[in-house]
């Protein structure tokens, strides 16, 4: 039996979305920037599916710019906004975002940017009170990620998003996590700048969508031939960007009953292993995605047993889940994220993740929670360790 539960790295592309890509690629594969009646009808598959993306979020079409995916939207966001300054600024980011904005925050802050880490508390969310204190007067942007992909922790974003707004600094949040998943309604929400993925809701790998509050002014990371309304030169991905647009147009359909149904499943798996000694819950219950469960492992050495142990155990049973920590030039890392909640560096090398999807049923709820508690006791007696090498 073959369970997948790591929707949240990455979903398989849809049918719908296969055969609209590969519609593009064979009756409209034309340059989107030449005149003739080739680049025209690029042209038309390129903007019906900017105008679905924009649906998904309740956006003007035109406020859509496509990127290589969910990172190169961060990117341009945060850089885009940094370039335009000529001596460095203040920017405040959670810290508990993705690689793909600390990465960057981490780059401005050699360059002599001012960068301040908002701390969350045990279950990663951050305080609204906290974001108060730390802006100051150069402060000219703040990133707070939507929904945590290692922990489904959802941010305040209406709240942060205001006290940004209310003191003229721009809001940023990343809510590839989110997408598809959860409404998403920029007309309501007070962010300026947000980024998508389409591989998260079942469209294509390597495109994604940042969105740009109209009015909002960036500077492009690209120089080029000024696609994309001169932020994001290059010639786009027609074919691709097609398919994300379908996925999106259906995960809007879909979602006042796909959420609910995800949320069921979520609860379901963790009831079910609720009694279940050595799995510490992390994130926030409540405030949570509704295809996301994770835990700690309660004894994670940081050698033998740790998350990543966990997942090969769990992928020898047919089971595909992820872990938090990172292997770097053979070295075990402990989870930055389960750090910033306060685990200490043993503990933060035992997070894991599952994440479901469109195609999770409760069978493979049932399947994975009784796989998972005999992989946790034969560990627990000091077997099967001999083929789990970190």
């Amino acid at each position: 039996m073959q369970i997948y539960l790591d929707y949240s790295a990455t979903t398989p592309t849809r049918p719908e979305a296969i055969a609209r890509w590969h519609a593009v690629l064979t009756q409209q594969w034309g340059n989107p920037s030449s005149l003739h009646q080739w680049g025209q009808r690029a042209t038309e598959a390129l903007e019906l599916a900017r105008a679905q993306v924009a649906a998904l979020i309740n956006a003007p079409p035109d406020s859509i710019v496509f990127t290589s995916g969910g990172t190169e939207s961060d990117n341009l966001a945060l850089c885009g906004i940094a370039r335009q300054y000529s001596a460095p600024q203040h920017l405040i980011v959670s810290s508990v975002e993705h690689s793909a904005v600390t990465e960057p925050a981490r780059q401005l802050e050699r360059q002599g940017w001012q960068v301040t880490w908002l701390p969350v508390n045990r279950q990663g969310r951050v305080d609204p009170a906290d974001l108060q204190t730390a802006l100051r007067p150069n402060t000219v942007l703040v990133s707070i990620i939507y929904g945590q992909s290692e922990i489904g922790t959802l941010q305040p974003i209406e709240v942060l998003g205001q006290i940004a707004r209310d003191h003229g600094a721009r809001f940023h949040t990343d809510a590839v996590q989110v997408a598809g998943r959860l409404p998403l309604d920029v007309q309501r929400l007070p962010v300026d700048l947000l980024s998508l993925s389409s591989h998260k809701l079942y469209g294509p790998q390597g495109v994604g969508a940042l969105y740009v509050r109209p009015g909002v002014a960036l500077a492009p990371l690209l120089g080029g031939g000024g696609q994309e309304q001169g932020l994001r030169s290059g010639t786009q991905a027609v074919g691709a960007i097609a398919g994300f647009g379908m996925a999106a147009e259906l995960a809007a359909r879909e979602l006042p009953s796909e959420t609910p149904r995800l949320v069921s499943l979520r609860d379901r798996l963790v009831d079910q292993l609720a009694d279940v000694p050595d799995l510490i819950p992390t994130g926030d219950r409540l405030h949570r995605l509704p295809h996301h469960v994770s835990f700690c492992l309660r004894h994670a050495d940081g050698q033998a047993l740790t998350g990543r142990t966990l997942v090969r155990q769990m992928n020898l049973a047919g089971i595909g889940i992820s872990a938090g920590s990172a292997c770097n030039s053979g070295k075990l890392q402990p989870s930055p994220v389960l750090r910033a909640m306060g685990l200490g560096d043993r503990q933060a090398t035992g997070g894991i993740r599952l994440t479901l999807g469109r195609y999770t049923t409760e069978a493979d709820i049932d399947w994975t929670a009784i796989a998972l508690r005999q992989i946790l006791d034969r560990l627990a007696d000091g077997q099967g360790l001999q083929q789990s090498v970190v």
